[in-house]
């Protein structure tokens, strides 16, 4: 119970806006309150009609940073076409740009904060999926990579949803309502995974 009394912010999409995940982690580890910051269809990156609920954006207004924080957010930016960017320009209308404003503010307001990301899942929805690149000429797993290449970057843990969840082409039918939003199952692999993964930090 090593987060017994303690806090978590969780912030990303529309699947951690629906409340699934949370309550079967906060249950099993004891987290003694646990704020939910996710915005239905928005991604990381700042701009265009979802700045106002971009992840970059929330996350920056959090006060306090709380004791654990997790970033799960990636499946948006390539839906919505945001470019990938780059860690040197910080430009927040990109994912990686919008990504390291991010962990650098949240550190920079509690360097005791628990940080962790976790990759966007598999997704076969609205003609986005892991084989074909958007707009921006990206494909889903760009964005995985980026998260995992942050985490090193930074020495963060990664949780690796996109690569070790088993929601795949094959078995999204099963866990999610539509090829991308998770159902019961899904929420349940999703935190089975989450458990282990908060438990080791």
């Amino acid at each position: 119970m090593k987060w017994h009394g303690r806090s978590w912010g969780t912030l990303g999409d529309s699947i951690t806006a629906a409340n699934g995940y949370q309550p079967l982690v906060s249950t099993v580890l004891g987290f003694d309150a646990v704020h939910n910051y996710g915005r239905s269809g928005c991604p990381m990156a700042a701009g265009g009609d979802t700045d106002e609920g971009a992840t970059v954006n929330v996350g920056r207004g959090i006060h306090p940073v709380p004791d654990c924080v997790t970033i799960f957010a990636g499946t948006n930016d390539y839906r919505l076409n945001k470019p990938l960017g780059d860690r040197d320009s910080k430009n927040l209308l990109t994912f990686i740009g919008a990504y390291v404003t991010l962990i650098e503010h949240i550190l920079s307001e509690n360097p005791a904060a628990r940080l962790n990301l976790w990759t966007p899942l598999q997704r076969d929805k609205d003609g986005y999926d892991t084989e074909r690149p958007n707009k921006a000429g990206h494909r889903l797993d760009d964005y995985a990579n980026a998260v995992r290449d942050l985490g090193r970057h930074y020495a963060l843990p990664v949780l690796d949803l996109y690569a070790e969840s088993g929601l795949n082409k094959l078995t999204l039918s099963f866990f999610t309502e539509d090829g991308l939003h998770p159902n019961l199952q899904g929420h349940k692999r999703i935190a089975s995974m989450a458990v282990a993964f908060l438990e080791r930090l």
